[in-house]
């Protein structure tokens, strides 16, 4: 046990930990920009009612899935550029980035499809009220054309982090939510002479918004002639039989554990809706403050993504598996102090949302301390799964596991619990984190094995 530890703090030196923090702070605060769209539509809208804030929520939840999707698609050019960079294959880095955008709109154009025909289906899913169906399903519509921005940007940023330069795209990020805000405020209430729009003035803003991110970027890496600013040639290189095949075998098992997972989390919101609507409203307040509070974990979750992939490109194998346990901890302790900040900002938090009725602020005030506990429990699986075993090229495992903790376990034991049990909200709340609890030892187990570990690009 002692070699180990002194292993892991050799391996896990001064430069390291500067490189881990210099790449997660500007991932932790793109994911903060991201997640602040959400919570500045949650908190614009909430000074109208709480019809329109479940509307928001159920229908970012159901753009949340696709936008997790679109996460797993681009995993394939995650994996294989942060190794190319690590083996230093400029080239090969170009045309993965290449290659995910191609295939990141496509799959942005399919949500689009998607949504636009089934609004209504999907926001019934979640919820039987006719108000927040009908303000849901406008909403879903229109915010889905933004997904082009979001492939656009993401694929980008997935070549950004693995050049150690993630705060390009984060800086860009700021100019979306920036924009997201000025537009919200004009299109919701009607400033500067537009129409008062509600929701629909959200939606529309989201769009716009992402318009203008992916235009500032683009503008700034062709006309830099960035390494990233790839050509046609670029594009006809890398979409060729073999290397489309490598993307696929990796993509798609994530997409679909991406899918499975995401899907988990609407059915939670779904069945949180079977408690009532104040139940659903303090549970969208809950979800931006969610992804917001993790976003720094998340951030490193990512960070050590890009640099496990460096380090296995480099067939460093070695130091790879003890580095994984150095950043383990440091994730949990970031964890540990997310939580402490949440629990110290909860009365500010809830006091902005101001239409939030005696009955369901008082719940949201309950499930903002069982958030407090869940940032903690999932800081271990997060960094695990995502940061660690997902970097190794361990998909296959990583879907397993997700499958079963989540649809044989978690969803099942929530769904008894308020169906049939008539568990109180905040119970059936706290039953969604049985799933990360199970994943902590599961994942751990799986790390140990150094089974995850391999070299995805072959040289």
């Amino acid at each position: 046990m002692s070699k180990t530890l002194t292993l892991v703090f050799h391996h896990t030196n001064g430069e390291f930990v500067r490189r881990l923090f210099a790449i997660a702070l500007p991932i932790a605060l793109q994911n903060i920009l991201f997640s602040s769209r959400g919570l500045v539509d949650v908190l614009m809208l909430g000074q109208l009612g709480e019809a329109d804030i479940a509307a928001v929520g159920v229908a970012s939840r159901a753009m949340f899935v696709t936008t997790i999707m679109l996460v797993g698609v681009n995993m394939g050019g995650a994996l294989l550029t942060s190794q190319y960079w690590g083996a230093g294959d400029k080239q090969g880095v170009k045309e993965s980035t290449a290659l995910t955008w191609i295939i990141a709109n496509t799959f942005a154009t399919l949500v689009v499809v998607l949504f636009t025909l089934f609004s209504v289906d999907i926001m019934r899913l979640a919820t039987d009220s006719p108000e927040v169906i009908e303000l849901g399903s406008e909403y879903i519509v229109i915010t889905s054309f933004s997904m082009f921005a979001v492939a656009s940007v993401s694929s980008m940023a997935v070549g950004l982090r693995a050049m150690h330069r993630p705060g390009v795209s984060t800086f860009f990020s700021s100019i979306g939510i920036i924009s997201n805000v000025f537009l919200n405020w004009v299109l919701i209430f009607g400033h500067l002479g537009m129409p008062a729009l509600g929701i629909k003035g959200a939606a529309i803003a989201t769009v716009l918004s992402g318009a203008v991110e992916v235009a500032c970027l683009y503008f700034f890496l062709y006309s830099k002639s960035h390494l990233l600013a790839f050509r046609l040639e670029d594009i006809r290189n890398a979409f060729i039989h073999s290397k489309v095949s490598r993307f696929l075998k990796l993509s798609l098992p994530t997409t679909f554990n991406f899918f499975a997972w995401s899907a988990g989390i609407f059915s939670y919101h779904a069945i949180m809706g079977q408690t009532g609507v104040q139940g659903l409203a303090a549970l969208s307040v809950m979800t931006p403050v969610d992804q917001i509070s993790l976003s720094l974990v998340i951030g490193m979750a990512n960070a050590a993504g890009v640099l496990t992939g460096n380090t296995i490109g480099a067939k460093q194998y070695d130091q790879v598996y003890y580095q994984s346990f150095g950043i383990l901890a440091l994730s949990v302790f970031v964890g540990i102090c997310a939580a402490i900040v949440l629990y110290f900002l909860q009365v500010p938090i809830l006091n902005a949302f101001s239409a939030l009725t005696d009955e369901t602020r008082q719940l949201a005030d309950k499930f903002i301390l069982i958030l407090c506990f869940g940032v903690v429990i999932r800081s271990a699986p997060i960094t695990l799964v995502v940061g660690i075993l997902r970097a190794g090229g361990d998909v296959k495992y990583c879907l397993y596991q997700d499958m079963i903790t989540q649809w044989l376990i978690g969803v099942p034991v929530a769904a008894i619990a308020a169906v049939m049990l008539g568990f109180k909200p905040e119970y059936v709340y706290a039953l969604f984190l049985l799933e990360e609890l199970i994943k902590i030892f599961s994942s751990f187990h799986r790390l140990k094995s150094k089974k995850w570990v391999r070299n995805l690009i072959g040289n």
